[in-house]
């Protein structure tokens, strides 16, 4: 497998994002989530002919992204998705509160998995649902799953929807097949709407690829409702495009309802970019792969050297890795220490849930290897 090598630092320093505008210029910034590789050229030249063409308008419509990624979905994830069946928005965020509006009523409980990407507590409560915590089950020594019978008591309990993260973000387990297959059998049992986020879908691991929900059962078909996009896979985050998939009746409904500017909330250049990396990125998401394999393997080896009491566990999708530093005697938020002593800058661990999080931080791997080795080097140091 060929790498992607990661743009160099003083040109890192360059980008006006979020990554690198948040911090003083000492701090190797490693919270969030925006790769240093440079863009996919295939998208790249794809952007600059829309430039040459002045294509600036308002975006054409789901279907153009939606034929391209259903071409992507089943060359590369063993997924057969209907064009017909998506509507894109702006972005995964915008899609999950969108569905979630029309499966919940006021105050209904949904269910999250902590530690989870922090947006989904306020996507929920933004809906006007109620977060009910189902945290994993497992830990970075066995391993992280669904903790199904709590989903199960928590859907008993009245809940009408629960969030899934698939891959999941920040601990990197790829969820089962065995599992999500169980998961949509407790949502056809309580009649109640799996909303499967999957945007770091294609940033799994060859040997751990993931399963897109809709496609384990005619039970998740029917009660799943998918969202996606080709932001975290290309790092195309500030372009603006987004897939809500569905594969039912039930789920077009939800759609259907969609007031008709949330089709509209789209960029256009984030329709050409996508287009792009779904229909010509391959080759750029497989060196970007191997190099994120490299990484997830080099930081073992940097904390086993360097950080021992640190513990981690090797992620199968995402370039994230949930580190757990409760042994530096850091506190509930190790993340700001880092930043205070060490100038590295990782993602604060309760941001994830206040108990799951506690005395964890997560790290961006998306980085150079030096990136990476300097980084865990001054939070040795700074000890």
């Amino acid at each position: 497998m060929h790498r992607v090598a990661a743009d160099p630092l003083d040109l890192l320093r360059t980008r006006t994002s979020a990554k690198w505008r948040s911090y003083d210029p000492d701090v190797l910034p490693l919270p969030v989530a925006e790769m240093d590789y440079p863009l996919a050229e295939p998208i790249a030249e794809a952007l600059h002919a829309a430039i040459r063409r002045s294509d600036t308008g308002y975006n054409s419509g789901s279907l153009p992204v939606a034929e391209a990624f259903a071409e992507f979905a089943a060359a590369r994830l063993g997924w057969e998705p209907d064009p017909a069946r998506v509507t894109c928005t702006a972005d995964v965020s915008m899609g999950i509160v969108e569905v979630l509006r029309r499966v919940v009523g006021h105050g209904d409980g949904v269910i999250v998995n902590p530690p989870i990407y922090p947006p989904f507590f306020d996507l929920v409560t933004e809906a006007g649902a109620s977060v009910v915590d189902v945290p994993l089950a497992g830990g970075i020594d066995e391993g992280w799953s669904l903790d199904l019978a709590g989903i199960e008591a928590a859907f008993a309990d009245g809940a009408r929807a629960m969030v899934l993260c698939n891959p999941h973000n920040p601990v990197g387990v790829v969820h089962s097949r065995d599992d999500l297959a169980a998961l949509a059998g407790l949502a056809a049992r309580f009649d109640t709407t799996i909303v499967s986020d999957e945007v770091h879908g294609p940033l799994s691991q060859p040997e751990s690829r993931y399963v897109p929900f809709l496609t384990v059962s005619d039970a998740a078909r029917e009660h799943g409702i998918a969202v996606t996009g080709a932001t975290k896979a290309f790092n195309l985050a500030g372009l603006k495009a987004a897939l809500i998939l569905t594969a039912s009746e039930r789920g077009d409904a939800v759609r259907a309802s969609f007031p008709y500017e949330v089709e509209w909330r789209m960029g256009q250049f984030g329709a050409i970019a996508s287009i792009a990396a779904f229909r010509h990125g391959g080759r750029w998401l497989d060196g970007v792969l191997g190099s994120i394999d490299d990484n997830r393997r080099l930081l073992a080896e940097l904390l086993a050297d360097e950080l021992p009491d640190v513990r981690y566990r090797v992620p199968q999708a995402t370039y994230l890795a949930w580190l757990d530093l409760s042994a530096l005697g850091w506190g509930d938020d190790p993340a700001a220490v880092a930043l205070e002593r060490a100038r590295v800058a990782l993602a604060n661990g309760p941001m994830f849930g206040a108990d799951a999080g506690r005395g964890h931080a997560r790290l961006n791997l998306a980085c150079s290897p030096e990136v990476l080795a300097e980084a865990i080097s001054r939070i040795a140091d700074a000890r």
